[in-house]
């Protein structure tokens, strides 16, 4: 039995992120002047993983600033497109593609909930759908995800995601060592945080997020439900942030201390449709 969603969770969630865009766009986190200068927001294994997308189009889904959907459009896809429920992330999208001089033609951001990607975005597939990076824990329904980025997917095109793994979230926070949380909890995780992992600025209003843990297992069976062809799943031990108190940062990743057992801190999974 199920604890009831939250009414409000989504509103809730928007306004966190809507709070924290103008500190993200401002901190060195994100850096949009190195972006802009030419840093590549995509990590090394995406690269490998997804391939040349030359010519190719790409819908970003959940795509917050559109560093990574930008990123794309540097890497030679012929149109890239970004969706995202703040519409102060997506006003930042805008600017950063203008500043790169990327018309609507090469880059498009939008402004829309991912359930209502279908009906929100210009195009009725595209030959890569892409997302991750701490997107799923932001849903409800999974399975609904699932079946709305599959649908968007265009014949021989494929999704792509690349996200943290639900392990970690049931570790403790100084550590990560030690099993604390429950790893097949699907209620609703409420939680009043002030702050925001992309500033040092706390000085915020809207600290409630609503957020849910969805097991590899899951997601993995929703796309497949969704008409999906699962093509690989790996596993990642490298993070993108300072999760744990105990990691070290080395070669653009956070990573538990050498010489230390390793789990997964990240996975990838490639998943086509015929």
């Amino acid at each position: 039995m199920h604890s009831a969603i939250p009414a409000d969770w989504n509103d809730a969630n928007r306004a966190l992120w809507d709070e924290r865009v103008p500190l993200h766009a401002a901190g060195s986190f994100y850096d949009l002047d190195g972006f802009r200068a030419g840093a590549d927001a995509l990590r090394d294994f995406e690269l490998a993983e997804v391939g040349d997308v030359t010519g190719r189009s790409l819908l970003h889904l959940q795509c917050h600033m559109g560093l990574d959907t930008l990123s794309w459009a540097r890497h030679g896809a012929a149109r890239v497109v970004g969706l995202d429920f703040s519409e102060p992330a997506v006003d930042v999208a805008r600017s950063l593609a203008a500043d790169l001089g990327l018309g609507q033609d090469r880059a498009a951001f939008v402004a829309a909930d991912v359930y209502d990607a279908v009906e929100a975005v210009p195009d009725p597939a595209y030959d890569i759908v892409y997302t991750g990076g701490g997107a799923l824990c932001w849903l409800p329904d999974v399975r609904r995800w699932a079946e709305t980025a599959a649908s968007l997917v265009a014949p021989g095109g494929f999704l792509y995601l690349a996200e943290f793994h639900p392990v970690t979230d049931i570790l403790d926070d100084e550590t990560g060592s030690r099993v604390v949380r429950d790893y097949f909890d699907r209620d609703a995780q409420v939680y009043d945080i002030p702050g925001t992992y992309g500033s040092d600025s706390t000085d915020t209003v809207h600290n409630r997020s609503v957020e849910w843990q969805h097991p590899v297992g899951e997601v993995v069976t929703a796309l497949a439900a969704a008409g999906l062809r699962i093509e690989f799943l790996h596993e990642h031990d490298v993070s993108l942030f300072h999760r744990f108190e105990s990691f070290e940062a080395r070669n653009g990743y956070y990573r538990f201390p050498a010489g230390r057992p390793r789990i997964p801190l990240m996975y990838s999974l490639k998943a086509t449709r015929d």
